[in-house]
């Protein structure tokens, strides 16, 4: 009920902002069409005028830079010796959303039906059960509702392995597999478990050990050292993992202080002084094919692992596999209708020029 409101409401003071844009604002006269058929990157016409109505300095700097950008704004000098001034749409419009929406689900199908297909093999062959036991001793003082060897234990293990290499569309099916599984246990289905919660939190917090996703995206933008926000995304996301983990226990009354929890927290901390102190001791190149090679190293070691594992306990590896990456794919489909009413209402609400009116006032 709570978010059924809250998409309410994004909906009509986007609607209603909209509206006085359009009596009040210069550029309101097309508010409407960039909502609803809108591109990112279209020019919205703010104003024109005659050249004579400049200073020479401005026309001066005009001719030199042939455009110039005052915030949003830019301006051109036009034909008839007019001068355009102009802004580029910052967001799409509800068809381009709708339409981002479906591709992005139908990009993540690829992953969800792969990792879910290899999630599929390590039940059936055991594995997510022999990750509960491995975890089992923290898992079950954090999740203190989950019962033993629940697969949910395993599943969230995947999708917190997964995040903690930087592997972000391998954690995501993980995660939704993970909130699955808890959603069995729920009692109230209309309502987040406290199980539900701290995984949200703790996932949320995305502690990661090796950025590889973010340092890929600095590589491709050319930033000058792409491997820079290696050591302060670690200790970022570390800190915070634990303050989401103590919030949250707080607020479940839930122990913190246990001494296996507090184990757990200190050998992850020295792990994490460990890479600090190694990385610092590397030069640029040499980070990039450290953080590389261990992410994926790791992520084929998984799949190994599952497919020995599975030829070990003796099951039909392929068929185990066919059969979870069909649920991939469903659990794919099914989160488009959610994906395209959120996409769409923060659509809305950007291209209205709410978020415009609530920072600049």
């Amino acid at each position: 009920m709570a978010l059924s409101r809250i998409w309410s409401a994004f909906i009509i003071i986007a609607i209603l902002v909209a509206g006085i844009k359009a009596v009040t604002s210069a550029d309101g006269k097309t508010v409407f069409m960039q909502m609803v058929t809108g591109k990112t990157g279209d020019t919205i016409k703010l104003k024109t005028a005659d050249s004579s109505s400049a200073n020479a300095a401005y026309l001066a700097r005009l001719d030199s830079a042939q455009l110039l950008t005052e915030g949003e704004q830019k301006t051109i000098r036009y034909q008839n010796n007019q001068l355009l001034t102009f802004k580029n749409q910052s967001a799409d419009g509800i068809v381009e959303t709708c339409q981002t929406a479906v591709t992005l689900c139908l990009r993540l199908i690829g992953f969800m039906a792969l990792f879910m297909g290899l999630m599929s093999i390590a039940e059936r062959a055991g594995g997510i059960r022999f990750l509960s036991r491995i975890i089992g001793p923290f898992f079950s003082r954090i999740f203190p509702d989950i019962p033993k060897g629940h697969p949910s234990m395993g599943h969230m293990t995947m999708n917190f392995s997964a995040n903690l290499l930087g592997l972000d569309n391998a954690a995501t099916p993980f995660g939704i597999k993970a909130m699955e599984s808890l959603q069995e246990l729920n009692p109230n289905k209309s309502v987040a478990s406290n199980a539900q919660i701290m995984f949200l939190c703790l996932h949320a917090s995305g502690l990661t050990l090796i950025p590889v996703s973010i340092i890929a995206l600095r590589s491709a933008a050319k930033a000058a050292n792409p491997m820079d926000i290696f050591i302060p995304c670690m200790i970022a996301t570390f800190v915070a993992t634990i303050a989401a983990m103590f919030i949250v226990s707080f607020k479940q009354k839930i122990n913190i202080f246990q001494p296996v929890i507090l184990g757990w927290i200190g050998g992850l901390s020295a792990i994490i002084a460990a890479l600090v102190v190694y990385i610092k001791s590397l030069d640029t190149d040499a980070v990039q094919l450290f953080s590389g090679n261990l992410s994926s190293g790791l992520i084929l070691f998984i799949f190994i692992a599952i497919v020995l594992g599975g030829l070990y306990k003796k099951i039909d590896v392929f068929d185990a596999f066919v059969e979870g990456a069909k649920g991939g794919f469903e659990t794919a489909v099914r989160i488009i209708p959610y994906l395209v009413g959120m996409l769409v209402a923060i659509s809305l609400l950007r291209t209205s020029g709410s978020f415009d009116m609530l920072i600049n006032g």
